[in-house]
């Protein structure tokens, strides 16, 4: 499954040959001599910031639930068929018992992170950038850690790595390191050594990840993370949260609600943009709360996971995997049968139409953080956010068939985006925009 980083364009499926990589992740290999892995063909794109406090309502749910529930911020959109219900901040599990649900989950985590970097702005009055880390015997491995980041996001994430080049170069090298991290994460699991990885593999990786957030790099791509949360107010948890999506990957290839969906989405995609807005930065005039920012960026994260989920169902039903919420098919008269057949019916056209106006209601969500990132940062992501909303339309304009078509954006339509991507990168934070409550 292809999963969608940061402020940034997610990642599509080709792989890459990973398997020095994947092996030392395997054998366990600690050094700093191990084999670096470039990983290759995979199109990210940073996401932004989550919301705040101040709940609004809109339809997220999955059609099958019957519990109303706060999205963080939504925008009321409705299906004319399918009324997507508004989740509270409990659901019901299969047993029927009562349980915290996975919006109010990730919501929690959302509420850390931007305690995190409010108590760095009341400490420091900016984001401070601490001098490199100097790895022993060799004072210039740091600098062409970064460069080979810089790299691979020029190489895979051409439009994204244009526009980090508006960023200061601290807060750029920081976003080209957490992109890499991000791309080899994905690969464990989406690679061409895929059916290798164990479960403890990952915990491996998640073992890494501990010892580089503590200063121990095992790789020269590992240490431009390391000097990155030691500059920046990144928290480990959403780090941690990705590798949790890959474990899911591993496990699980069905999902009964959108409940689960989303849980799922926040993981492999809503921690980017978790991971990043400590690096990209709120703008000074802002009224936004951090946490109202944060959200943002976590629906930009869900509205990109949910369009790579529904532009690839003919690629994902190949593997034997169905991320589309059971409950919501079989209200439609769908079947797995049915996504396995392949066929273009009424009943699908109906279903896709109302998912894809979840997707955009995400998008719409996320839009009202843009404009609250620094005024460095914002061309990037709204670069992201336009360039992959049309994939929406391009399943539209296919009539709905993902099962044999793939939709993408032509390279026509991505040069038109880009001034337009720019032009709303240049408008201030609004005063009314997630203004403070």
């Amino acid at each position: 499954m292809s999963v969608a980083l940061l402020w940034i364009v997610p990642p599509n499926k080709e792989a890459s040959n990973s398997s020095g990589f994947l092996e030392s992740i395997r054998d366990g290999n600690r050094g700093l001599d191990s084999p670096w892995f470039f990983p290759r063909d995979h199109n990210l794109i940073l996401n932004g910031r989550p919301k705040k406090g101040r709940r609004q309502r809109c339809n997220s749910g999955s059609s099958g639930a019957d519990f109303r529930y706060s999205y963080w911020g939504g925008s009321g959109m409705e299906s004319s068929r399918t009324n997507f219900p508004i989740f509270s901040s409990m659901v019901v599990n299969p047993t029927g018992e009562m349980v915290v649900s996975s919006e109010q989950m990730v919501y929690d985590v959302v509420l850390k992170q931007a305690a995190l970097v409010k108590k760095h702005l009341r400490s420091s009055g900016e984001l401070d950038v601490k001098p490199d880390i100097v790895l022993p015997g060799t004072p210039s491995l740091l600098s062409e850690a970064y460069d080979r980041c810089g790299e691979v996001c020029a190489e895979y994430a051409k439009t994204f790595y244009l526009g980090t080049l508006l960023m200061t170069p601290e807060r750029r090298r920081a976003i080209w390191a957490i992109y890499v991290w991000c791309r080899r994460t994905d690969e464990l699991v989406d690679g061409p050594n895929a059916s290798h990885i164990t479960p403890t593999a990952l915990d491996r990786w998640e073992s890494r990840l501990e010892d580089l957030f503590q200063g121990r790099p095992f790789d020269m791509l590992d240490a431009a993370l390391s000097d990155t949360v030691a500059k920046f107010p990144v928290d480990i948890q959403p780090f941690k949260d990705m590798i949790e999506g890959m474990r899911m990957d591993l496990r699980k290839s069905r999902y009964k609600s959108f409940d689960e969906l989303y849980l799922y989405c926040y993981y492999v995609a809503g921690t980017v943009g978790l991971m990043s807005v400590p690096v990209m930065g709120i703008a000074p005039e802002s009224q936004a709360t951090t946490e109202s920012v944060y959200n943002a960026a976590l629906a930009l994260g869900i509205a990109n996971q949910l369009t790579n989920i529904l532009r690839d169902v003919g690629e994902d039903a190949r593997r034997g995997r169905i991320y589309l919420p059971q409950d919501e098919l079989a209200q439609a008269g769908l079947s797995d049968e049915d996504i396995f057949r392949g066929t273009v019916t009424d009943k699908w056209r109906n279903f896709m139409k109302d998912q894809i106006k979840r997707a955009r209601m995400f998008f719409n969500q996320a839009e009202k953080g843009v404009t609250e990132l620094s005024s460095a940062s914002r061309w990037p992501v709204w670069a992201s956010l336009l360039l992959y909303r049309q994939i929406l339309d391009e399943i539209e304009a296919n009539d709905y068939n993902n099962f044999t078509k793939r939709a993408y954006v032509s390279k026509a339509k991505k040069i038109v985006a880009l001034p337009l991507a720019y032009a709303r990168s240049l408008v201030s934070p609004s005063r009314t925009s997630l203004a403070k409550a």
